[in-house]
């Protein structure tokens, strides 16, 4: 029996065009020797089809090839042809994805199955009788255009459904190349339809775009065996390809696939049947009917089209114009339409308070301005009208905390704050300063003073006042203020509040800010907005708003439950929903010892706080069961009765036992500290890691063992992080170095130092 002579993985040498090149003409060579050497004849040939149809070879592809015979061929002779050539390739340990057929049978196939359809349409000769080939070629071609009207409504239908069950290629941390909304296989959808004859072939721009992801799939396969580009090979992908970074890779793959998704919506409208109602037109032929949505702007045909008087040269608001339309028609904007607003004039600096209007109505329309808005970036008119936006499109945000990239996160923002215009006196720069905030991201230096600066230029361009550009500044500047103060910091302390207060001004800016937070947050990823950052929210704007009225601000007093219990001097604990009161003796490393004991019960914790009165404390917990229903409190109150007991001794060894039945997800971030000094209150240690068990009291206990004070404690979960922030008595530059020395080695796994054995 021959040998197949192909070696994929030998060609690492080669990347982009130049590897699948080399590798086509490798298996064609290895594969026209087996079809030789197995008794080549007339009637019969070998074609393939997927990537090697395609010419779309990567060192991990499957060979998808079928034997193909007219039908009065000698069966068995055939049959003989096909071992000859599947054993080599199975022997040499490759996937392969094989058929013998008939033309007949090819055909029938295909007829019925709608993956066999498109399959051949990448039919491609590679050995033996090359009429046979031609043969299928001409009449699958001829039954494909003759079934497109039963078989594009279904490969519309295919798309939908991959694109639900992968996710958008552009906004997914670990892509998967070939399957997700945008990818390889909707690229490859482009050149089916086109196939069909309803629509053009793929422009250049498509097929640039596609060969970005193969380029990067080539080099994913010569370091994994999957489609998946998973955050651990991008560095490696990155640099095998010529980009200076992983982001300029992710931010060049993000752009191809938004080009081939747009494109692909774009060419479904033209080729599916339209649901827009028609009418008898002059001279009985049928017409969509046209109905005004606004100064020179139609609907016809399902779609948002220019009124035939229409100029775009004349008009340069009609763009803007357009685009609020079909946001709040909740209609697509035309493909033409598009065209010829993207070659009109330019707007005039600056602005005419038409076109400022035009804007910010576009904005308000919610979700109805996204699909729009992404049109008219990939027509390029976004860039026209805000220069700055060009940094910031596709740019990556590589974690797991951010959903889109930049430019999206800012259109999604967006539509959140026009469902918040009726809480904020001035709904227009609520939805300037959302779209805006972030504009900074994808140039040197930090987003935020870049931001304002760019602010300050577009302002007036777009025809701002100075006081109304000075407002839309201060969004910028303080647009992660709130959400930091609520999660990290002791909303009863007094210095909390008054110091928000003081950085944020005057009512305005406090509502405008509190609506942006929240669009933000809820544009940023399911972990970045939950009820309970609500409530912290809520409650932070309501207390500084106070204090702006001239309130003074809360005096942090316990509870009248929490100061029965203070004065009972016992050891106890009351729950109620998720918060816990727990009083227990002052002692060194309180926090770390509520936090251990609760870790133990598979408690959750998102704060933890403490009311100390004569050398006694009632610490507060606010906390979830990770799984299953709550504790048995008085196992609870025993194991904390325990731990004050030994001094927290045994409480290390029952956590870590506990921790390692729950490992960390494999290709885990190392953990991270930092310390944030923002002029609030007290300085906080803000601590990255993976999400375990116990997490929250090594890091207490540590920060403790090295001689650091902690006030309080909050936490989220973030991905397959936590993100848990300390507030801590003031130390010098040598207490915070030993304290992150000490942080970091117990979440490496080293014990705490001796100054932790009370903990």
């Amino acid at each position: 029996m021959r040998t197949f002579m192909y070696q994929p993985q030998g060609r690492s040498d080669l990347v982009g065009p130049a590897l699948r090149a080399a590798l086509t003409e490798d298996a064609d060579a290895a594969l026209q020797a087996l079809f030789a050497a197995a008794g080549d004849g007339p009637g019969v040939a070998l074609i393939g089809v997927g990537s090697l149809g395609r010419g779309e070879l990567t060192p991990r592809s499957d060979l998808d090839l079928v034997l193909l015979y007219r039908g009065t061929e000698d069966a068995k002779k055939v049959a003989k042809i096909a071992d000859a050539i599947w054993y080599p390739i199975w022997n040499a340990g490759l996937a392969l994805d094989h058929s013998v057929r008939t033309v007949a049978q090819a055909l029938e196939v295909a007829r019925g199955d709608l993956k066999a359809m498109v399959g051949l349409l990448d039919l491609r000769h590679i050995a033996g009788d090359e009429t046979v080939s031609a043969e299928l070629r001409e009449a699958h071609l001829k039954q494909w255009r003759a079934d497109a009207n039963r078989c594009l409504p279904e490969l519309a239908a295919s798309c939908r459904e991959r694109a639900s069950r992968v996710g958008e290629l552009a906004f997914l941390l670990e892509p998967d190349l070939k399957e997700a909304r945008g990818g390889l296989r909707d690229a490859q959808a482009l050149w089916q339809i086109a196939a069909s004859q309803r629509a053009d072939r793929p422009t250049a721009a498509i097929q640039e775009a596609k060969a970005v992801l193969l380029d990067a799939r080539g080099e994913l396969h010569k370091r994994a065996a999957s489609d998946r580009l998973a955050l651990q090979e991008q560095d490696a992908v990155a640099a095998a390809l010529g980009f200076e970074s992983a982001d300029a890779l992710m931010a060049k793959v993000a752009g191809a696939a938004r080009a081939i998704a747009y494109v692909l919506d774009v060419t479904f409208r033209r080729v599916l049947p339209s649901p827009a109602p028609a009418r008898r037109g002059p001279f009985g032929r049928r017409g969509s009917v046209r109905t005004p949505l606004a100064d020179g702007v139609v609907a016809q045909g399902g779609e948002v089209v220019l009124a035939l008087e229409a100029d775009p040269d004349r008009d340069p608001v009609l763009g803007l114009r357009a685009a609020a339309a079909a946001a709040h028609a909740g209609l697509p904007l035309s493909q033409v339409a598009l065209e010829r607003l993207a070659a009109g004039a330019a707007l005039p600096e600056p602005w005419p308070a038409a076109a400022r209007e035009a804007f910010v109505d576009l904005l308000g329309a919610g979700p109805g301005a996204v699909p729009v808005l992404e049109a008219c970036d990939q027509a390029g008119l976004l860039v026209r009208w805000l220069p700055e936006w060009e940094h910031t499109r596709s740019h990556p945000q590589r974690n797991a905390y951010h959903t889109y990239t930049v430019d999206r996160h800012l259109i999604e923002a967006a539509a959140n704050a026009a469902g918040l215009t009726r809480n904020v006196s001035r709904p227009d720069l609520l939805l300037l300063g959302t779209l805006l905030h972030d504009i900074g991201k994808g140039l040197p230096g930090d987003h935020t003073e870049v931001g304002i600066e760019l602010v300050g230029r577009i302002g007036p361009r777009i025809g701002l006042t100075a006081d109304e550009t000075a407002v839309l500044q201060q969004m910028v500047r303080h647009h992660l203020l709130l959400a930091d103060v609520a999660q990290r910091r002791d909303l009863d302390d007094p210095a909390t509040i008054n110091a928000v207060a003081a950085q944020v001004g005057d009512r305005l800016t406090l509502e405008l800010l509190a609506a942006l937070t929240e669009a933000d947050s809820k544009a940023t990823g399911p972990a970045a907005w939950s009820s309970w950052k609500e409530g912290l929210l809520r409650r932070l704007v309501a207390r500084v708003s106070s204090v702006l009225e001239g309130s003074p601000p809360p005096v942090s007093e316990p509870t009248p439950q929490q100061q029965a219990m203070l004065d009972a001097r016992d050891l106890a604990i009351l729950p109620e929903g998720d918060a816990i009161d727990i009083s227990y003796p002052d002692v060194d490393g309180v926090l770390a010892m509520v936090a251990g004991v609760l870790a133990l019960h598979r408690l959750e914790i998102r704060t933890l706080t403490a009311f100390s009165r004569d050398g006694w404390a009632v610490v507060t917990a606010v906390a979830q069961p990770r799984y299953g229903t709550g504790p048995d409190w008085q196992v609870v109150r025993t194991d904390l009765a325990a731990a004050l007991q030994d001094g927290g001794a045994s409480l290390g060894p029952r956590v870590a036992d506990r921790a390692a039945a729950y490992p960390p997800p494999p290709h885990a971030q190392p953990p991270s500290v930092r310390w944030i000094d923002d002029d609030v209150t007290a300085p906080v240690l803000e601590v990255r890691a993976p999400d375990g068990i116990g997490v929250l009291y090594r890091i207490a206990a540590a920060i403790t063992a090295a001689g650091g004070g902690v006030l309080s404690a909050r936490c989220q979960t973030l991905g397959a992080d936590v993100v848990d922030s300390f507030s801590v008595a003031p130390l010098d530059p040598a207490g915070r170095a030993a304290v992150e020395v000490s942080v970091l080695s117990a979440l490496a796994g080293s014990a705490p130092t001796a100054a932790a054995d009370h903990t």
